[in-house]
């Protein structure tokens, strides 16, 4: 024990007495073991960490696979939902629930609260108990009276933690509500929502007539497994009951497809290949860092080699002086890894306030017990990559061939640059793997924003309105509502046009209804084809600046008495009217319980409503004089080129007319269109900073080799200028080594993207991982660092004085 502290005491000696060594390797390794210990705290969070639930991995998600394109999608009836609950025999239990928006009532101005409408059965099957009260009952959840549960966050922020709120009556919506529960602090359900305020009944918020509906798809389930049963047992289970519900009621049911699918599964899947991508990323960027650490580590083994050789003189073993150089590289490890973790901490601390949307549970990303097991050894096998083979070699100096090092390059002297060769070799390899990948991902992100959307978000402000549908019961009274809000927004200052729409493109709601075509045979149960809704108003496509391909857009004339219209998208036309004359066509949506034929009187622009990398799909688009409407979003085309400053005016426009509804989510188009691309924008920014960390470090470690050595070769530069040499002939000596390791290194690097780059497939759009031309770009301008990071060393090596370089040493 002695002895070990002997070598700590002398390895911090030595780390101290070279500052500038020092100050270089703990910030490679801080970079190196900091990016490692960030990127694992996210993955252990999001991947590894089971749900915050009793027997988590026995929960379950029962999705439906569509028939067509295979895609799993969570969208029951209610009557689906009660069958899977009670005709199973692998779930203990199974909930339902469907996201709401409320508004709670107090003051002049209502607040939003995002939520959940939930079955009675949900509480129990998470298996969380209420920090106050209870949860709702069976009964209770069929009540004509209505109940709620907040959350913790809402709890603290509305009622200021009061526990007296159990049992309190609050205006939710326009009803009394009464307060049954709390529940704890940091319970949220579903857990890839946003914003989860409360939770309230499901059945009751249902119209009786609306219940029994196996066409009406809004729910989401959940179940947990019976303690003995598998997910293979659940999906055979759900195999024979979506056929007998497809046998029993074909309408509705024909071709159902139920699917269990593990909720952790279903929760982080979607993000899940980038992470892996990332995790890979970091670790290329330790391997570049401990090369860069090795290199340094043998360039100052060959300052020592006459202390080592002298260590060794007096009687150390091999074995005393490897653990002492190991013990330095211990050392140094241990204090970058320090460092490292100090900046992961900031890293999550920028991550959780930047709150990115793309990312599930992001404000449980911490540095846990095993995040910081996993950076001590990651310190650990760090300090053995970079430090044991550099120690092995020094050892291996005795004092004659120190001697003779000082006169000419000794074996040692030749073995150590080869290794030094190696690692820089390493480093442009492992450098280009990164770039090319970072530079395949900035090319898809380029190629996905030069997509046009189907509408020019520049210059357009957007905010939802909601109506009491208490306070204004019939349809005509919320479509005057939504008239009058329209004509005053229009006369606003710099308001251009004006439009209200629902659902939003790009704003994550969607409605889609089957459909029959009037004058051909109705289609088989289950093959009905659908189309996504979407309820505007006459100026909606102005506003938007969506291109009207032919026909009319809608008028003054479209009334809710009048002849039932719609326009289509150029997609819904081509893929059900190939080469047909689409206006005058009638089309009967399922839209309600007694169908509506509604005439085409026009063809737009398709528009991507869920995001640019997703292809348009067929929509159909019907006045909101003529649908029963109380949500809407309001689209104002402005003059300016910053729309956020009507966002005042606009609000006062709906106080003016009623200053009990509210207006929310007020934000430019161009943010929508923004949060489209934030899980590839999340990616690239990542992996291009991982990538450009690695070229600097992969720069330095050439610089450093390179002017290793030049320093090493100065007997014989100076003897190679006395006899003439000339100044290109030294600049070509010194390049050509450097140009042979990058080459040796590119064409490695290479082999290795290419082997690698496939991983990317599924974060890529319309870009092939193996682009020549990326690859010959990324080739050229890592070339490119190399030399310029050659150059300050090889002109240096043209000034050497031949008679000081022959009496050097």
């Amino acid at each position: 024990m002695q002895t070990l502290w002997q070598d700590i005491r002398y390895g911090f000696h030595k780390l101290l007495k070279s500052p500038g060594f020092t100050l270089v390797a703990l910030l490679a390794l801080a970079l190196g073991i900091g990016a490692n210990t960030f990127i694992f705290s996210v993955v252990n969070a999001l991947l590894l960490r089971p749900l915050p639930f009793p027997d988590a991995d026995r929960i379950t998600s029962v999705l439906a696979k569509d028939p067509d394109s295979g895609a799993l999608y969570s969208s029951y009836s209610l009557p689906n939902y009660e069958d899977i609950r009670d005709r199973n025999h692998v779930f203990e239990q199974v909930a339902a629930l469907t996201m709401s928006t409320e508004f709670l009532r107090a003051g002049d101005e209502p607040e939003r609260l995002r939520g959940a409408r939930v079955s009675a059965e949900l509480f129990p099957l998470l298996g969380v108990k209420p920090l106050l009260g209870r949860t709702f009952s069976n009964d209770e959840e069929r009540s004509s009276d209505s109940f709620i549960v907040l959350s913790y966050d809402l709890w603290q922020r509305r009622f200021n933690g009061d526990p007296k709120i159990i049992n309190q009556n609050l205006t939710v919506g326009s009803q009394p509500t009464t307060v049954l529960g709390v529940m704890p602090q940091g319970f949220k359900f579903p857990m890839g929502a946003s914003q989860v305020d409360f939770w309230m009944p499901l059945i009751s918020s249902i119209p009786p007539g609306a219940r029994a509906a196996r066409g009406a798809v809004y729910l989401g389930l959940f179940a947990r497994l019976k303690p003995n049963a598998t997910l293979a047992q659940a999906e055979a289970d759900m195999n024979l009951l979506s056929s007998d519900l497809a046998r029993q009621y074909p309408e509705a049911n024909t071709g159902l497809n139920i699917v269990p699918v593990s909720t952790h599964q279903r929760l982080v899947g979607r993000i899940r290949p980038a992470l892996l991508v990332l995790l890979g990323a970091v670790t290329l960027v330790l391997l570049i860092a401990c090369a860069n650490v090795a290199n340094l580590l043998l360039a100052r083994a060959s300052v020592r080699q006459k202390e080592i050789a002298i260590r060794t003189a007096i009687g150390a073993t091999r074995w005393r002086v490897v653990r002492q150089l190991v013990t330095e590289s211990l050392l140094l490890s241990i204090l970058g890894g320090a460092l490292g973790v100090l900046l992961a901490l900031w890293a999550i601390e920028l991550l959780i306030s930047s709150n990115p949307t793309n990312l599930p549970r992001v404000a449980e990303i911490r540095l846990d017990k095993y995040v910081l097991l996993f950076t001590l050894g990651l310190t650990t096998l760090t300090a053995l990559l970079f430090g044991l083979a550099p120690a092995l070699q020094a050892s291996k100096t005795d004092l004659n061939e120190s001697l003779k090092d000082g006169m000419r390059e000794s074996s040692g002297g030749i073995k150590r640059n080869r290794t030094r060769s190696v690692l820089v070799i390493s480093e442009i390899a492992l450098s280009l793997i990164l770039l090319v990948g970072a530079t395949l991902l900035f090319q898809s992100l380029r190629r996905i924003l030069a997509v046009s959307p189907g509408f020019e978000p520049n210059n357009v402000l957007t905010a939802d309105v909601s109506i009491s549908t208490d306070k204004y019961p019939e349809k005509a009274q919320r479509v005057a509502f939504y008239r009058e809000a329209l004509d005053r927004i229009a006369n606003l200052p710099g308001v251009e046009s004006t439009g209200i729409v629902f659902p939003l493109p790009l704003g994550g709601n969607f409605e889609s209804y089957t459909f029959d075509i009037e004058g051909q045979p109705p289609f088989p149960p289950g093959q009905q084809p659908s189309a996504d809704r979407r309820v505007i108003s006459p100026d909606y496509f102005r506003a938007m600046g969506t291109p009207l391909r032919k026909g009319r857009a809608f008028g003054t004339q479209d009334q809710a008495g009048s002849l039932p219209v719609m326009i289509v998208n150029d997609t819904f036309a081509r893929r059900f009217f190939p080469g047909e004359e689409v206006i005058g066509k009638r089309i009967i949506p399922g839209e309600t319980r007694t169908p509506v034929t509604r005439e085409i009187v026009g063809v737009v622009g398709s528009i991507r409503h869920e995001g640019l990398d997703v292809e348009p799909t067929p929509e159909y688009y019907i006045p909101y004089q003529q649908a029963d409407i109380d949500s809407m979003t309001v689209v104002a085309r402005t003059s300016s080129a910053s729309p956020t400053t009507i966002a005042m005016p606009l609000r006062e426009v709906i106080r003016s007319i009623d200053k009990e509804q509210p207006v929310y989510n007020i934000r430019p188009m161009t943010q929508l269109v923004s949060e489209s691309v934030a899980q590839r924008r999340f990616n690239l920014v990542l992996l291009g900073g991982f990538a450009v960390l690695a070229l600097v470090l992969a720069a330095i470690g050439i610089y450093g080799v390179m002017s290793y050595s030049v320093t090493q070769r100065t007997r014989e530069i100076g003897v190679r200028i006395a006899l003439g040499a000339q100044t290109g002939d030294v600049l070509k000596m010194i390049l050509s080594h450097a140009l042979g390791l990058t080459a040796v290194g590119l064409v490695l690097g290479v082999a290795g993207a290419l082997a690698l780059t496939r991983f990317l497939v599924t974060l890529l759009y319309e870009v092939n991982p193996t682009d020549v031309t990326t690859f010959a770009i990324v080739s050229l301008v890592l070339g490119a660092v190399a030399i310029a990071a050659c150059l300050i060393p090889a002109r240096r090596a043209t000034k050497v004085d031949p008679l000081v370089a022959l009496r050097y040493e």
